[in-house]
């Protein structure tokens, strides 16, 4: 599966487990869960904040 990061549109995205993605180009994670991309910016102390809500279920809906 070819994941597009939907935040800087780049494919250089590593798999950190399954269905568990790391885009190096804007350093946030993104996890697949019924073909929907969820993604989280890492906080300092290692926690993770929703991003979800700034982009819409199409940007973030998952091709297989």
């Amino acid at each position: 599966m070819l994941v597009i990061c939907p935040n800087c549109r780049s494919k250089n995205i590593g798999v950190i487990g399954p269905e568990q993605y790391y885009c190096w180009d804007c350093f946030i994670e993104l996890s697949v869960q019924n073909n929907m991309l969820h993604l989280h910016e890492v906080e300092m102390d290692g926690s993770l904040s929703s991003l979800d809500d700034l982009f819409s279920d199409e940007e973030r809906r998952v091709e297989r």
